[in-house]
């Protein structure tokens, strides 16, 4: 049979059609290569990517550093599991909990894991140092989350495709409004066996929600308070992505974790890691905590066979380094600020278009159509057509997150194309 590169497009979609599982809706076009900023579909042509595989690509497409740690490592061990140690593993964690300033790393491979692993962890410490009873714990959890997909995850969610069908749910969970600290405050009052709060400091998938810039800050000083786990799921919003090494950081645009923080600055007792911990180039994950939290986990108690693998130890230091050695958390910051004033320049005198808001790179544009209209796919296809790729989310805001590896030019030109395509929607 043909093989991958002689497809046409039409003919990948239809395998994929006829082949696999209808779990994904995506824009109809077939990438084979990416480099930096840019990817090609099979038939050659050229688009930037202006969604970074939700984040995860933070440091471009195909990095050679963090590519040529992966395959110089691939070329001496693979995998070990946890029954024995590896030389990667040690070194990373170090280099990891140095970076983030945490004692320590527990490693695993893909967000949703991290994010039910840092459940487990909360409760168990719930139980084992807070003294709530056995099977009591509650975790606080915010409306419009995305946390994954794992069943106990779309059990606290509030997206009805997400949900329906799946129950019986997992019970544990108190919602809360976003970006609502009168709400947070009312239900650690109102519950005495609350373990954890889990939040993401943007959420990203409800359209890049981004809250108040003293939430996270208020949050934790309630949390904190109250003896509750305040804890940040940053795989999206993490490693550079909104102009700060993580978005807890608020307006801090350091090079790394540090203790010389604006009031806007939050510290996590547990920290959530994917997506661009590896650069998109290996499934790589890491919940991150203190000792006094993650000696709650014995042996036995939790783990992965590819969780901490030699691969990716060695992919994930390589795209730590990149973030710092290349000053991504900067240049996040830097494009951010042009991207909105030029998108809030085109705002205040669109039809089309009624609101750009995010941090750093990750921004969202609100479309003036209802979230059931198909107005904003419209535009994502136009865009695709324009060379340039974006994905609509809740019907009617589109995401535009580009590689933190952007420099200026390219972005005042994906502006450009952005707003002229949004012009040919203009009521």
């Amino acid at each position: 049979m043909a093989t991958v590169d002689q497809l046409s497009s039409q003919e990948a979609i239809a395998l994929e059609d006829k082949h696999g599982a209808h779990n994904y809706h995506p824009l109809p076009v077939v990438l084979s290569k990416g480099e930096g900023v840019y990817v090609w579909d099979v038939e050659g042509k050229k688009y930037y990517d202006f969604l970074s595989a939700y984040s995860a690509v933070n440091q471009g497409h195909c990095h050679p550093r963090i590519v040529n740690a992966m395959t110089e490592q691939a070329k001496t061990l693979t995998l070990t599991s946890r029954a024995f140690y590896n030389d990667t593993l040690g070194p990373y964690e170090k280099y990891a909990t140095e970076y983030f300033d945490f004692d320590k790393l527990l490693p695993m491979n893909t967000g949703a894991e991290a994010v039910e692993t840092a459940i487990k962890l909360a409760r168990k410490w719930a139980y084992e140092k807070k003294g709530v009873e056995e099977h009591e714990a509650q975790i606080i959890v915010c409306e419009n989350n995305f946390h994954g997909r794992t069943t106990t995850i779309i059990s606290f969610s509030n997206d009805e495709g997400a949900r329906k069908n799946f129950g019986p749910y997992t019970p544990g969970f108190i919602k809360i409004p976003y970006d609502d600290v009168d709400a947070l405050e009312n239900a650690l009052k109102s519950h005495k066996n609350i373990a954890g709060f889990l939040v993401e400091p943007i959420q990203g998938e409800a359209g890049v929600y981004t809250p108040a810039d003293d939430y996270m800050r208020k949050a934790q000083a309630l949390c904190n308070k109250h003896e509750v786990l305040f804890i940040a799921d940053e795989i999206q919003t993490g490693i550079a992505r909104t102009g700060g090494l993580l978005a807890v950081c608020g307006n801090c645009s350091c090079e790394s974790h540090c203790e010389k923080q604006e009031d806007t600055y939050a510290q996590p007792d547990i920290l959530i890691l994917g997506k661009a911990l590896s650069g998109g180039a290996y499934p790589v994950s890491a919940v991150l905590a203190n000792d006094h939290i993650m000696e709650v986990i014995k042996p036995g108690q939790h783990g992965s066979t590819f969780g901490g693998n030699p691969i990716a130890g060695a992919v994930a230091t390589a795209a730590l380094e990149v973030v710092r050695d290349e000053h991504l958390i900067q240049n996040a910051r830097k494009l951010g600020t042009i991207f909105r004033e030029k998108m809030q320049e085109f705002v205040d005198s669109s039809s089309i278009a009624t609101l750009v808001r995010g941090r750093g790179l990750l921004n969202a544009v609100v479309i003036n159509d209802t979230e059931d209209s198909s107005t904003a796919w419209d535009i994502c296809m136009a865009l695709r057509d324009n060379g340039l790729l974006a994905k609509p989310t809740h019907g009617n805001i589109i995401r535009f997150a580009p590689p933190l590896v952007m420099n200026e030019k390219q972005l005042i030109e994906c502006t450009d194309i952005i707003i002229k395509t949004l012009k040919q929607f203009e009521k």
